[in-house]
């Protein structure tokens, strides 16, 4: 299995990059599976029912995404609808797994590609950002009722040394453990010695004439005055930032980890 990690999806210019160069990464890589972080997808902030599923119909099979879940309000009611449709493109946005358990929405998704099966788990860490439940034993609890040896796990946190932790302390039990949401590529694609792929922060497919996607202007004058100033999306330099992991269909170890950068 060859499967291809899109890190956060920022706004329209991130949707246009993904829309030109999706088949073609797909076709070089020869990827069989498709993931990628969407929560900044509605101009940076949130994501609607409509952007994911035109998100799906582009070829991605599953979005996960993090504290901006419900920067738009129409996810909600799309979340709701997930139960009795096991499959359908609402049960493929998974909002994080340590939520508190009775708000709408999933941190969990099974599927099968290329008559593998497989999981996605979505994450959040706790280190300067809202408070939620435990990552770790989160995941401890979800793969202790998961069938499927090939698991990809999307850690959406602000610290670096959370997300190494998480990828150290889940090595040898899935197959891929991908940092989300500073919006910077991290250097540090390795497979750990148990079979694990990591990386600290696939990056964000978005504008990087930005600061991490907003126009830089605007977050120059927050910082020179400390007033509050609606953000909006920047619109040049954009690039896709994505990672391909192959991994073994057998035991869920992963082979090899390539960061990819495409403007």
């Amino acid at each position: 299995m060859r499967t291809l990690f899109i890190g956060d999806i920022f706004g329209r210019p991130g949707r246009t990059i993904v829309r030109d160069r999706l088949k073609e990464l797909v076709r070089e890589h020869r990827v069989d599976l498709v993931l990628a972080n969407g929560e900044n997808a509605a101009a940076g902030f949130g994501i609607t029912p409509a952007l994911a599923e035109d998100l799906f119909d582009l070829g991605i099979d599953v979005l996960t995404t993090g504290n901006h879940v419900w920067d738009k309000r129409e996810i909600v009611g799309y979340f709701e609808s997930v139960d009795g449709n096991a499959h359908g493109p609402a049960r493929r946005v998974l909002r994080p797994a340590n939520y508190a358990q009775d708000l709408p929405g999933r941190g969990l998704y099974e599927g099968r590609k290329k008559d593998v099966p497989y999981a996605v788990i979505n994450l959040q860490g706790r280190i300067f950002m809202a408070a939620n439940d435990d990552p770790f034993r989160t995941a401890d609890r979800l793969l202790n009722q998961l069938k499927p040896k090939v698991i990809f796990v999307d850690i959406h946190a602000e610290a670096t040394s959370e997300k190494i932790a998480l990828g150290w302390y889940l090595d040898g039990r899935v197959t891929a453990v991908l940092g989300t949401h500073t919006h910077v590529p991290t250097a540090d694609e390795r497979v750990l010695p148990k079979g694990t792929a990591y990386i600290t922060d696939v990056g964000m497919t978005g504008p990087y004439e930005s600061v991490i996607g907003v126009n830089k202007e605007q977050i120059i004058g927050r910082f020179l005055s400390n007033m509050p100033v609606r953000f909006e999306p920047a619109t040049g330099d954009v690039r896709l930032s994505a990672v391909v992991i192959e991994s073994d269909d057998t035991t869920g170890h992963a082979c090899s980890i390539q960061r990819i950068m495409l403007s």
